[in-house]
């Protein structure tokens, strides 16, 4: 690796997939406003992610519609106002 390009800013996150209720702790250089408490006590920030391999067609084997905060319901209001009339 070249020296003095990679952050030194890497601590423990939890990274939750909001289709399932998925989580787990890795490290990370996100920011992140949004806390949780883990299962050893400490509470660390919380990164949400839309599909992790929990979630993912690919490593479940079976399709899923996976709709997190109503994506699709954002979408029609975003382009509500293009509308035809």
């Amino acid at each position: 690796m070249k020296a003095g390009i990679h952050p030194d800013t890497y601590r423990l996150v939890v990274f939750k997939d909001m289709s399932n209720e998925y989580a787990f702790l890795g490290k990370s250089t996100c920011n992140s406003k949004e806390t949780i408490t883990w299962e050893d006590g400490n509470e660390y920030p919380v990164i949400k992610l839309e599909i992790t391999q929990a979630s993912h067609p690919f490593y479940t084997g079976k399709m899923q519609l996976v709709d997190t905060a109503g994506r699709i319901d954002k979408f029609k209001t975003r382009y509500a106002k293009f509308e035809k009339k």
